[in-house]
């Protein structure tokens, strides 16, 4: 079983690097319908099996999808190739045989160009698979990924990749180093723009980039000063999906270390309700945050009853 898996993959191997073969009436075949074939068969072999993975990576055949994955390939060819790479990262062991410099750049430009809207969907899931890998997050900072992926979505903030884009720049996010680029790439006012113009998880995945770039002082400086963020949150709060009041939920210290924002948002009537009904219904971690937002509320408001209270003895 095992040899007649390595003659079929090395079988495609050899067509797609030739790019010739002939039909069962002896009739030679295009190239592309050849290579095309042979990725199906790939494909299919590595759809569910960590050992097929294995066996098809040892044949050298990244560096054969890398080139076939390229723009000047068919966009079926093409999305094959990407498909198959994405497989085969789904094994660990594989991650850093994929993530190399000239993937990386080849994934960039698939992102930022969009020339092929599969092949940037497929692109942009990729990288999420490959920074998975903890240790592949600063190479995707290194080669530029993190402002590429801010790049495509301050040009299309809302387009059939934005959720893939999305998942990719949260995950490399999480890497403090990338967080840095991503502020100063001026990644805050791109997520915010989604938020402003969807809900669910678009809105979701968006404000939890928006939690790991305000870990920076230069991050919450920029979430603190976009306009009309506090009318926003309350938004957020009032939608139905509860991935976006979960995700509002992970912001609200952003209120909690600043009075001056607790003042500004307790001014907005349904603000402190909100808070009070996400501090019941909401997750664990989302009741805990919100418990201290309507403590501080309730400092602020007792504080400004004091200051009234002085000033009218």
């Amino acid at each position: 079983m095992s040899s007649r898996l390595r003659e079929t993959i090395a079988e495609c191997l050899f067509f797609l690097n030739s790019g010739s073969s002939t039909d069962h009436l002896g009739q030679a075949t295009s190239d592309v319908e050849v290579q095309k074939r042979a990725l199906q068969t790939l494909s299919s072999l590595t759809a569910v099996s960590p050992l097929n993975r294995n066996l098809v990576a040892q044949t050298g055949v990244v560096s054969t999808l890398l080139n076939l994955s390229r723009s000047s390939s068919p966009p079926t060819i093409q999305f094959l190739s990407l498909s198959i790479l994405f497989r085969l990262s789904l094994n660990s062991n594989l991650k850093p045989l994929i993530a190399d410099m000239e993937m990386i750049h080849h994934l960039n430009s698939l992102i930022i160009f969009q020339t092929c809207p599969d092949s940037g969907k497929m692109a942009a899931s990729l990288i999420y698979s490959l920074a998975m890998l903890d240790k592949n997050k600063a190479v995707f900072g290194v080669a530029g990924t993190v402002q590429a992926l801010v790049k495509s979505l301050e040009y299309q903030p809302t387009c059939i990749n934005t959720h893939h884009v999305l998942s990719s720049l949260a995950e490399l996010v999480q890497f403090h180093g990338n967080s840095t680029l991503a502020v100063r790439a001026g990644a805050v006012p791109v997520p915010i723009q989604v938020v402003r113009c969807n809900d669910g998880e678009l809105a979701g995945t968006a404000l939890s980039i928006l939690v790991l770039l305000g870990r920076l002082k230069e991050g919450i400086h920029a979430i603190r000063n976009t306009e009309d963020i506090l009318s926003l949150m309350v938004d957020v709060m009032k939608r139905r999906c509860m991935m976006s009041k979960e995700g509002s939920a992970d912001l609200l210290p952003l209120f909690e270390e600043n009075e001056g924002c607790i003042k500004s948002a307790v001014e907005f009537p349904d603000f402190s309700s909100l808070v009070a009904d996400l501090s019941v219904r909401g997750s664990a971690k989302a009741r805990g945050k919100a418990s201290l937002i309507l403590k501080k509320i309730m400092e602020v408001n007792s504080d400004s009853y004091s200051e009234s209270s002085v000033l009218y003895i």
